[in-house]
């Protein structure tokens, strides 16, 4: 197949390109920056400059390569710009969904989120609505998602995968990364707010399964959802870092999700089962 990858040289597209082009696939990057071309080069794909801001730079790339599939791991959470990765979600979507039904494609794979969901008890499955309700910053995260799930709903067979919260290389759990930082600093506190993890390598392995995968939602994250006051301290002792403080609240949407229908109905199986062996003991 020939496929059109939107956020090519980010934390999944970087894992993700070698292993689709090792699976057979034409392969199609972009990127908003020059110098980054040759990263996607170098990988064995086509490169394209264009910025998912500007449609019809998105509508001539689509146009040029003619894809049977769009992947769209786009996000600007490696800068931590929120509100530019809302936009991502928002605008950006529109731009390549509204290109990509233009030209005919008919798949498209795109990046969510499993901690949108609305507050409950236990792990949430697909079947739970996401949290229109929610109020406060919260909101300006759900609305990001809603909008990006119901634009890709638009294009025939789509699949939304809903990751688990990024660890492993050019993540925040890096030694050096933006969550080690905070907690060196004593800025993160463990509560009883639940997580469910994900390595890149497995969110990688996911996208590329899904190119066979039907359409709608899936949670693609490891097996054991955790408290803050399981993991954190682990991590930080992990790093060398103080014990954080810890406290007995958490917010009512922290559940984290279930992994039982990637699991049972795709046959899909994390490479990396567990943030307790492979979180805790990757950070050296």
């Amino acid at each position: 197949m020939k496929i059109f990858v939107a956020g090519a040289t980010g934390v999944v597209g970087r894992l993700l390109l070698p292993k689709l082009i090792r699976a057979g696939h034409e392969v199609i990057g972009i990127t908003q920056r020059e110098g980054k071309k040759s990263i996607i080069e170098k990988m064995g794909a086509q490169a394209k400059l264009a910025d998912v801001f500007d449609r019809q730079a998105i509508r001539s790339a689509l146009e040029d390569s003619r894809p049977d599939v769009i992947i769209h791991q786009l996000t600007s959470l490696s800068s931590r710009n929120f509100s530019d990765n809302t936009r991502i979600r928002i605008e950006g979507t529109r731009n390549l969904v509204d290109a990509a039904l233009a030209v005919g494609v008919q798949r498209i794979i795109v990046q969510s989120i499993c901690w949108a969901y609305e507050p409950g008890e236990g792990p949430a499955t697909e079947e739970v609505p996401l949290h229109v309700s929610a109020t406060g910053p919260r909101k300006t995260t759900i609305d990001g998602i809603l909008a990006l799930e119901k634009a890709a709903s638009e294009i025939p067979q789509h699949v939304i995968l809903r990751y688990g919260m990024f660890y492993g290389p050019g993540t925040w759990y890096e030694p050096n990364g933006f969550m080690a930082e905070q907690v060196f600093e004593q800025k993160l506190p463990a509560t009883e707010g639940v997580t469910s993890f994900l390595h890149v390598e497995d969110a990688a392995e996911a996208a590329l399964s899904a190119l066979q995968w039907p359409s709608g939602p899936v949670n693609i994250v490891d097996d054991e959802p955790a408290k803050g006051s399981d993991w954190l301290p682990l991590f930080a002792q992990a790093l060398g870092a103080p014990v954080p403080e810890t406290f007995s609240n958490r917010n009512d949407w922290e559940r984290g999700a279930s992994n039982a229908k990637a699991r049972q109905q795709y046959g899909w199986k994390p490479l990396y089962p567990t943030w307790r062996t492979s979180f805790v003991g990757g950070v050296k």
